[in-house]
């Protein structure tokens, strides 16, 4: 029913990929000989080529980001180059291109809209590719993705390395009394007689020390360590931007910008930037008083001359006083397998699925994994891997392995996916304890699994996360993230791992008054971060100080406060250098628009588990995949267009 997770012969994988694809070539070539060439003999086993890739490097990719390692990455490189050069030459083959073009014209009004949607995205994508240009045109673009690839790949291990290869110790207990027992336990170690204590880069250990370390000269070590890693991508970011913006420029755009947005929901540049602009000119007002609100906390301790190195630690000290929350009082609260066991029975009660323990092997033993049910019937597969490590990239992410879909002969096959994050780690004597942002790190990306995996779709181009417009593709890890703020949610799995004790009413109003706590601050963060990537694939920026002074700029209009000089956000800003999200960072905050307005539904509904709502949000949107195009699911949802007050409202920005 499931392909098992088996890398035992990691080493060969490039011979293996390679007779892969040989075989695809040959399945390509056969199909091209069908004379009378129809959507079921075509399309259905073209679909089927792309899927068997899917299976089969997912995998060999995905490792690489959990169990890193000379022999994960050396494979990794080795296998960028074959799988890159046979991407190229499918999606530049013009008789596939012209084939898809004549079934559409032949067939359109006998498919399903869901069969012309997968003709439809992909005419576009050929199109985009630059199958139509002429031979030399297509030899530089397979060069230039090929080179994109190595360049991706290379910015992401930099940041990887430059990661582990940091270390700040500290001997002097002053320095770390305030930092919570669990964090400090995983810190401490011997040497020489002395107990001394160690904090890295990895997120769980650098959170520790930023947010609660009491020596503000090693906050801002830390910090600096931080936001000063792997500057050698400043020079990999030259030569991306240039690379993108000749690709675009063959293929016939003015720039990236508007070649990324050929594929989203957003149709205009100006409609991009106008969106963002508007969220941070409504939020910079309350975001600096947010600041000024900090600052008040840090000038108790007679500091005058506020870094961002203090930001975390005075807004922990601001937050304690004003919600008298402490993060960490929580996480006893929010043991990782109470919170998993919790999470399904919510995820049960509202979208009927069911989570079973699977036996099965996983690439690393604190790795869980769950058969997903419906009314008795087994759908789906999900990996779960909570915990950092530290050969693991940092972050959370969802990976989809295998999607919904029926074959050309009949079968149903069933969908996969991976769950990553870098929560605190357990011991032999202290489980996984979470933080409460851990928690709704977690519901997010289950919202990303759930689209994934509750999909109905039978043609796997459409099916689950596949063919969403990347723009909306985070709405339902969004809209999933609210309830893990709900009072009855948090009561399904909030439990002391020791005594069992539920969390009780006060504390637990303690988390949703402090939910909005310094969220025009985050607001503003998120459009300067969106805006930056969003211009910087608008034109050509040729060097690192150009590119240095657009961030300046953005920051002058929307920052609340100016990073140091020495800060080189953009050298780790992974998301769009070595991730999908180039000239589509923005669409965190489009698609929060949707989660904000969707959310609203429960909530006017007087009944966070409608299930009647719930049924019918996992049949017009989850199931539905990218079959069709999220403004009309969302309208088949809603029954309204979304409203950008929703997102104001719900972070309290305005009332």
């Amino acid at each position: 029913m499931f392909k098992e997770f088996n890398l035992e012969n990691l080493e060969n994988s490039k011979e293996l990929l390679e007779n892969i694809l040989d075989e695809n070539r040959k399945k390509i070539a056969d199909l091209l000989k069908i004379e009378n060439k129809t959507y079921k003999n075509f399309v259905l086993p073209f679909q089927e080529i792309g899927e068997s890739i899917n299976d089969f490097l997912t995998p060999i990719f995905h490792i690489d980001s959990v169990k890193n390692s000379e022999i994960t990455t050396k494979v990794y490189e080795e296998c960028i180059p074959v799988i890159s050069k046979y991407e190229t030459d499918v999606s530049q083959n013009e008789n596939i291109y012209i084939a898809l073009k004549d079934i559409q014209y032949k067939e359109k009004c006998t498919l399903n809209d869901i069969q012309n949607k997968v003709l439809e995205n992909e005419i576009r994508d050929f199109k985009l590719s630059g199958c139509h240009l002429e031979t030399n045109k297509k030899k530089r673009l397979e060069e230039i993705s090929l080179r994109l690839s190595e360049l991706s790949h290379k910015f992401s291990q930099n940041i990887l390395n430059a990661t582990n290869a940091f270390e700040m110790v500290i001997d002097n207990f002053e320095d770390v009394k305030e930092i919570p027992s669990s964090d400090l336990e995983l810190a401490k170690f011997e040497e020489d007689g002395i107990t001394k204590y160690k904090f890295t880069l990895q997120m769980p250990s650098y959170l520790a020390y930023i947010t609660y370390g009491t020596n503000r000269e090693k906050r801002e070590e830390l910090y600096k360590g931080y936001c000063t890693r792997a500057p050698e991508n400043g020079k990999i970011i030259e030569e991306l931007l240039a690379l993108k913006n000749e690709k675009v420029k063959i293929l016939g755009f003015d720039s990236y910008a508007q070649y990324s947005l050929a594929t989203k929901m957003a149709s205009k540049e100006e409609e991009v930037i106008s969106f963002l602009e508007e969220l941070g000119h409504k939020a910079k007002k309350r975001a600096k008083e947010e600041l000024e609100e900090i600052k008040a906390i840090a000038l108790k301790d007679g500091i005058t001359d506020f870094r961002s190195s203090d930001m975390s630690y005075y807004s922990e000290k601001l937050k304690k006083a004003q919600y008298d929350l402490d993060e960490e009082y929580y996480r006893p609260y929010f043991e990782q397998q109470s919170v998993l066991n919790g999470f399904f029975d919510f995820l049960h009660q509202m979208f009927n699925i069911k989570f079973t323990k699977a036996n099965t092997p996983a690439w690393d033993e604190k790795v869980k994994v769950y058969d997903l049910s419906e009314d008795g019937k087994t759908i789906a597969r999900i990996y779960i891997d909570l915990e950092s490590r530290k050969d693991k990239r940092g972050g959370a992410w969802m990976n989809n392995w295998h999607s919904h879909y029926r074959t050309s002969e009949g079968e149903i096959k069933l969908p996969t996916a991976y769950i990553v994050g870098n929560f605190p780690q357990s011991t032999k004597e202290t489980p996984s304890l979470l933080r409460h942002s851990d928690v709704v790190t977690l519901f997010h990306e289950m919202g990303h699994a759930l689209h994934h995996l509750l999909s109905k779709i039978e043609e796997p181009f459409v099916s689950g996360i596949s063919g969403v417009a990347w723009d909306t593709v985070e709405f339902p890890s969004q809209f999933l993230e609210y309830f893990s703020y709900d009072k009855d949610v948090l009561k399904l799995f909030a439990k002391h791992y020791k005594t069992q004790e539920v969390l009780d009413d006060e504390a637990i109003d303690k988390i949703i008054k402090a939910k909005n706590f310094q969220s025009s601050l985050a607001t503003i963060r998120q459009v300067e971060f969106a805006l930056f990537d969003f211009k910087v694939y608008q034109k050509l920026y040729k060097t690192e100080d150009e590119i240095q002074d657009l961030l300046d700029t953005i920051r002058d209009e929307f920052a609340a406060m100016i990073p140091p000089r020495y800060n080189k956000f953009q050298n780790g800003f992974s998301h769009i250098f070595s991730g999908g999200y180039a000239a589509g960072y923005y669409s965190y905050k489009w698609a929060e628009v949707l989660s904000a307005d969707a959310f609203y539904m429960f909530i006017d509904s007087g009944n966070i588990f409608n299930k009647e709502l719930g049924i019918k949000y996992r049949d017009t949107i989850l199931s539905q995949g990218g079959s069709y195009d999220m403004d009309k699911l969302f309208f088949n949802f809603t029954q309204r267009e979304p409203s950008v007050d929703s997102l104001l409202k719900i972070d309290g920005i305005i009332s």
